[in-house]
């Protein structure tokens, strides 16, 4: 019995060694790995959104951010042989200079006329008086009889005289839709709505002048602006909103008077 434990103590003492002996000629199949230590994520986003800081006014215009600068208008402007002048008989024609044919609208247009531009400056020039200005309550509102839905409270005197468009309204404009340059269409305004004032600096002024406004503010969009942006009824109103106000208060009465009185 002594004997067999001896035995046993011996081979099991030579199989440990046997073993240490194959444990150093084995390399390790899993190396040690380092504890990964927290790190920020910084690729991923933010899912919080950054303040949006309030918004301007809707119909504020890009010049309102530029009040310090002055835009001059018309800087490709192209000049061309004279069309026709209509006859007008409320006042004088508005004075209009021909571009290349609209068949050939050239760089810079990619509208081609409604209608023949002779045509359409001829509607400008040759409409006749409907109806009689309007009457004035004693809150300051006028009231057109044939639209008493319409109740402004600025007559286009008023609205001249506070430089409401900078100076600029009446400037030589150059019409991109019908290739044509207008100008001294302010001619067939009352006399008494301009007298007394510097038409170079009130109504033909290249550049928006802020002082001429009556607050002393760039407000408004440029006609030019307003034509690109399809605003622009030409075969009634090349200079838009305000001209046709000026027409209708004149006693004009037209197609385009429901679209204009609704804006």
């Amino acid at each position: 019995m002594i004997a067999s434990m001896a035995d046993f103590t011996a081979r099991r003492r030579h199989n440990i060694k046997q073993n240490e002996l194959l444990l150093d000629q084995i390399q390790p199949l899993i190396t040690n790995i380092e504890p990964r230590t927290s790190e920020p994520n910084t690729s991923s986003k933010s899912i919080k959104r950054k303040a949006i800081p309030s918004r301007a006014p809707t119909r504020q215009s890009k010049r309102i951010a530029t009040a310090s600068t002055r835009p001059v208008y018309n800087d490709d402007q192209q000049v061309g042989t004279s069309a026709p002048r209509g006859k007008a008989k409320t006042s004088r024609a508005a004075n209009t200079k021909r571009a290349p044919s609209a068949s050939d609208p050239g760089p810079g247009s990619d509208v081609e006329p409604s209608k023949d531009v002779e045509d359409i400056v001829a509607g400008w020039t040759t409409w006749t008086p409907e109806a009689e200005e309007p009457s004035r309550d004693d809150a300051g509102t006028f009231h057109f009889e044939s639209h008493p839905d319409f109740r402004p409270n600025k007559s286009p005197e008023e609205i001249i005289r506070e430089g409401s468009f900078g100076g600029s309204y009446w400037r030589p404009l150059f019409s991109k839709h019908l290739r044509i340059t207008v100008q001294d269409d302010w001619r067939e305004l009352p006399a008494s709505w301009t007298a007394g004032l510097d038409v170079d600096t009130y109504l033909t002024s290249a550049a928006y002048s802020p002082e001429v406004n009556k607050y002393g503010v760039a407000c408004g969009q440029s006609i030019e602006e307003w034509e690109a942006a399809g605003w622009i009824a030409h075969e009634h109103d090349v200079r838009g909103w305000f001209q046709w106000y000026c027409r209708f208060w004149m006693g004009r009465r037209c197609a385009d008077d429901g679209r204009q009185i609704s804006r």
